[in-house]
């Protein structure tokens, strides 16, 4: 190679960077990611106390690499890179069988562990009826036969058993109707949330924890409103060269009112939300995604009130909860600062239900509770 060739490869070089940098600085912020169906880093804080915990540095980094032009595309490069050289994970993501993702779960520290069972247990103090627990195993557990040969993630199991020990709650048995049904398409391979199908599973768990009888699957009901979905682990992972995953319902939304609260205010809702099917972000389409509260009334006046202390997870479980209450108010505390106690007192709650996914309930920092219930 010749020095003047070393030099322009070199100068090319700087140019391709230098562009990236000045595109990166001259294009506005985004917020959010419709690909990664995520808020974006903002600009990091500058303080001496920022700076002085590394919290500066750390912020700063997320905040490149949240704003750097191109980045969907930089992300699916990174991901064939990785499976070019052997490797079986992208930002978090293992490239599992049968064309399936699965998000890798650090695990928790005790001391997270040991605040959120103290939430629980302040719960059950603070209110006159009944509360259940129930925390989602992710496909990690109960797939765990489809991940990479040593791929390491936390011992869900045994976290779970940890935390319905430290609890006064009544808790739920998730883990032995999803792994008893492991064969069947209980989790999107391309998203983290269970399928309605899974959900059906959860369902079914749920009612027995409450001492309810859950109705029989109708598989005649079922009803395929997408084949093309494509969910978050696909948008963080950079994978490409997987099939879409298919949404299904089971449930009818015939004689139920819905009720969202998206601000604060009342509006018209519906257990499902079809302009969602042509976003990328279709698992909204199950009640109009996330929001601080929704109340579904069905036609099962005399049946049981019940509120679900909850993350995404329930959005594709309501619809089956729908046959056994009067009315099922969904509750999300990560947007909601109402006081639970007022708020089952006011309403008449007959039971409460905290139903996670133990990812976003191990999640650190993640204040999904506030103190005062």
């Amino acid at each position: 190679m010749t020095k003047a060739y070393s030099i322009f490869l070199t100068g090319l070089f700087s140019l391709f960077i230098g562009g990236i940098l000045v595109g990166s600085l001259l294009l506005p912020d985004r917020t959010f990611s419709p690909m990664e169906n995520r808020n974006l880093a903002k600009p990091p804080k500058l303080s001496w106390e920022n700076v002085e915990s590394g919290k500066f540095m750390s912020d700063a980094e997320s905040y490149v690499n949240d704003q750097i032009m191109g980045r969907d595309f930089w992300v699916a490069m990174k991901a064939w890179s990785e499976r070019l050289s052997g490797k079986q994970e992208n930002n978090g993501i293992y490239f599992a069988k049968d064309g399936t993702l699965i998000r890798h779960l650090d695990t928790p520290s005790q001391e997270t562990l040991a605040q959120n069972a103290g939430y629980i247990n302040q719960l059950v103090e603070n209110v006159s009826v009944p509360v259940y627990f129930g925390l989602i195993p992710s496909a990690a557990e109960v797939w765990a036969d489809r991940l990479p040969a040593g791929a390491p993630t936390a011992d869900e199991q045994a976290i779970i058993e940890e935390m319905y020990s430290a609890v006064q709650a009544q808790t739920v048995d998730l883990c032995t109707p999803l792994n008893a049904h492991r064969d069947e398409d209980l989790y999107y391979r391309t998203d983290h949330h269970w399928t309605s199908l899974g959900a059906y599973y959860g369902y079914t768990a749920l009612m027995d924890a409450m001492g309810l009888e859950a109705e029989p699957l109708d598989q005649s009901g079922k009803t395929t409103v997408s084949d093309s979905f494509y969910g978050t682990l696909f948008s963080r992972s950079g994978v490409r060269w997987v099939a879409p995953d298919q949404i299904d319902r089971y449930i009818s939304g015939d004689g139920v009112e819905v009720t969202s609260y998206p601000e604060g205010s009342p509006v018209e809702g519906s257990l499902y939300v079809d302009r969602f099917l042509q976003e990328k972000d279709q698992y909204s389409s199950f009640l109009g995604g996330n929001q601080p509260l929704c109340v579904i009334r069905t036609e099962h006046t005399d049946a049981p009130r019940v509120l679900v202390i909850r993350d995404s997870y329930t959005d594709s479980l309501a619809p089956f909860l729908t046959q056994n209450f009067s009315e099922i108010h969904l509750f999300d505390p990560r947007m909601n600062l109402t006081s639970v106690k007022g708020y089952v007192e006011e309403n008449q709650i007959d039971s409460v239900v905290v139903l996670y996914s133990i990812a976003n309930f191990t999640a650190e920092g993640n204040q999904m509770f506030v103190l005062g219930w």
